[in-house]
């Protein structure tokens, strides 16, 4: 089968905050379009989009699910993101291949926290949108106060073309501020609406909406607001091309309402995605990098078919039994199954097997990809999620996606001795699927390290490990990695002599060490004269005393800092050897720096803080009980900012506690700032802990 034109094509992404029923939303268009004969539940467990196991236990989407349908001769590609923030790479990928956006709102709630965040970076891509309301059933849901959100947090181009009939579980139906027209909801059943007159208690608000609408939908077109301010009769097609225009151009965002789960509003949705968001060509090419640095140059890519092959993999998915999965978007060219295309990004040929149209787990077999479609492709050996494939290898890159840093971090083993292997394999696996997962040993500690974006994330990703590789593993708090330091400058003398018969050992050398300034690190200085230790011996000094710095005096944790100045020793024509001056290097060391008067740092972290106003003052409150110093605080939409210094020990816990104080709207990100002095009542604490810890060690 042919692929389709371009300009037959939508692309679109349904985004929004958790619980604002974006999946029940999607079900509802698949069986209003036809691709399922009943309407899927979230609660349930029966959604196309919602396929994963833990999704359908957790009631929530983690993955972005694709889906592919025809309507109206249009192929229309909808990609089910999640709203829970632990998984925004998902939706963040998602909206850098789609052509439009439609942000799914609960009538409750209003704008949240998590659909700024994505209205934000549906800007950035430049991604036209449009808005349904959902929920309109529900108690104290209220379409216009919704509205009033949107328009305070997005500005006054946000205008409904449809407002609802009846409110809270009396909805039943939408006018269409377009022709003017009601339509009234029957049943779930498809296609079960029928046209009515506009209630009379509702015309006047209709009138006054339509006139709203209006003023938007002319200022997109000179000739069209003349017509209208001399009180011209406008037609149907003429406000639904010049309303295309503006949202193509970003100039509008229409909103329209309804109820996912009762199917209602959803026709008139489905006919929104075809008639007015864009398609690939009407939205034009897209920017890509070619080449690396500050040398790289902005090129165009149009959606055309004869053009050379460029396609973008968005997606990876980590089967156990069909290996990797990717979904691609092809941009330029025609991608055909049971054939070949270069990955420029790691410079290796792939060979295209069979490609696929996805409808959430199933996968339709396809014979190609045309320019602006969307498909999956399986077993490719080299291809993850931010790779390029093309005809050849022009240095041709798109720009990678800017995701949030990994803050909640846990300390791992394996739960069996011996699975390490396994345990490590999954992880690898895993983190091809999901790039916010941060997997590392710690240098300073010695530990397993599992980071990911919340609680939430990590538990899944646990939980993804043993149900489809079968390797566990067990989660601990990660241990602060403290450092020592020194205040005072201090000589220390070290020999180390060994005789045991035949050629002894001799090293002897005499060093002063001294505190260097912060973040400077480790300096040795040479100040050997007159050869009293030969230069051959003079590195070996310096290493022992580098590794006597990775166990310090206070706590055994790692030095830095610290000036060191070799300024005398002896040597023995037979007897001294490299080992000999490290081991007295390594003396001398210890020696100096107990009289150094040591003390511990510990790590700063820089927090911003993003809470609801109302929850300021219980956030700042619970940062002064943590050692926090607040830097400021700064008003974003709804929402507030506040920068925060906070010590790394007092927050390795800070996720679920956020989530507690603000009822699961507040987020925040976390960087390393600097090293600080512990404060001497903690500082014995962690003293005691790590004595106790060592002691432990050396009994096991």
């Amino acid at each position: 089968m042919p692929h389709k034109p371009p300009d037959r094509i939508r692309n679109v992404a349904l985004i929004g905050h958790r619980g604002s029923g974006k999946t029940s939303l999607a079900e509802a268009i698949l069986y209003e379009s036809g691709v399922v004969n009943r309407l899927g539940r979230v609660e349930d467990g029966t959604t196309v989009c919602d396929f994963e196991p833990d999704e359908k236990e957790r009631g929530m989407s983690i993955g972005a699910a694709v889906t592919s349908f025809e309507h109206e001769g249009r192929k229309v590609n909808m990609i089910d993101t999640p709203g829970e923030p632990s998984f925004v790479a998902e939706a963040l990928a998602a909206l850098r291949v789609v052509d439009s956006a439609v942000v799914v709102v609960n009538a409750v709630m209003g704008v949240e926290v998590h659909t700024e965040r994505l209205w934000r970076r549906a800007d950035e891509e430049g991604l036209p949108r449009l808005v349904f309301v959902n929920m309109l059933d529900r108690e104290r849901a209220d379409f216009f106060r919704t509205l009033e959100s949107l328009k305070s947090a997005f500005g006054p181009h946000v205008v409904a073309t449809e407002i609802p009939i009846g409110t809270e579980h009396e909805v039943r139906g939408v006018v269409d501020l377009i022709d003017m027209v009601a339509f009234e909801h029957e049943d779930e059943g498809r296609g079960h609406s029928k046209q009515i007159e506009i209630p009379d208690d509702l015309r006047e608000r209709a009138e006054e909406y339509r006139e709203k609408l209006m003023d938007e939908v002319a200022e997109n077109s000179d000739e069209l607001m003349e017509r209208y301010l001399d009180g011209e009769e406008i037609s149907h097609e003429e406000i639904v091309a010049a309303l295309k225009k503006g949202v193509t151009e970003g100039h509008l965002f229409p909103v329209t309402c309804g109820v996912a789960t009762k199917n209602l509003g959803t026709n008139r949705l489905l006919e929104a995605l075809v008639e007015d968001l864009p398609s690939p060509e009407m939205r034009g090419p897209v920017t890509a990098l070619r080449g690396t640095g500050d040398d790289a140059e902005e090129v165009e890519i149009a959606p055309d078919e004869s053009g050379e092959l460029v396609a973008y993999a968005f997606k990876t998915t980590a089967d156990p039994y069909t290996g990797r999965i990717n979904m691609l978007r092809v941009y330029s060219g025609v991608l055909k199954s049971d054939s070949h295309a270069l990955n420029v990004t790691q410079g290796q040929k792939e060979r295209i097997g069979q490609l696929a149209a996805p409808e959430g787990k199933e996968m339709s077999p396809i014979d190609e990809l045309g320019p602006g479609d969307i498909g999956a492709v399986a077993k490719l050996k080299e291809t993850r999620a931010g790779d390029v494939l093309a005809e050849k290898d022009d240095g041709l890159r798109f720009r990678p996606l800017d995701l949030p840093a990994p803050v909640m971090a846990f300390a791992f083993e394996p739960k069996s001795k011996g699975d390490d292997e396994k345990a490590a394999s999954a992880l690898r696996r895993l983190s091809e699927e999901d790039p916010t997962l941060d997997v590392h040993r710690d240098p300073d500690t010695g530990e397993q390290i599992i980071a990911g974006l919340s609680q939430i994330h990590v538990e899944v990703i646990v939980q993804r490990m043993k149900d489809r590789f079968g390797a566990e593993i067990e989660l601990h708090p990660p241990r602060v990695p403290y450092l020592e330091t020194i205040r005072k400058p201090a000589k220390a003398h070290g020999r180390y002599k060994k005789q045991t018969g035949g050629r002894g050992q001799f090293g002897d050398c005499h060093i002063e060490i001294e505190p260097n300034e912060p973040g400077a690190g480790f300096e040795f200085i040479d100040a050997i004269k007159g050869g009293v230790i030969p230069g051959s011996f003079i590195p070996a000094v310096e290493k022992g005393i580098q590794e006597a710095m990775q166990k310090g005096v206070v706590a055994g944790y790692p030095m830095r800092d610290i000036k060191v100045t070799l300024f005398d020793g002896q040597h023995h024509s037979v007897d001294s050897s490299e080992m000999a001056f490290k081991v007295a290097g390594s003396m001398a060391f210890k020696q100096a720096a107990a009289e150094a008067d040591p003390y511990l740092l510990e790590p700063i972290m820089l927090m911003t803080i993003s809470v609801p106003e109302e929850c300021v003052g219980d956030v700042v409150g619970d940062l002064n009980s943590r050692r926090g110093r607040p830097l400021g605080m700064e008003p974003k939409g709804v929402m507030t900012e506040i920068k925060a210094e906070v010590p790394m020990a007092e927050v390795l816990d800070y996720a679920p506690d956020l989530r507690a104080i603000t009822g699961g709207r507040g987020d925040y990100t976390m960087e390393f700032a600097r090293y600080e002095e512990v404060p001497g009542h903690l500082a014995s604490k962690v003293i005691a802990e790590a004595k106790a810890e060592d002691a432990e060690g050396v009994s096991a």
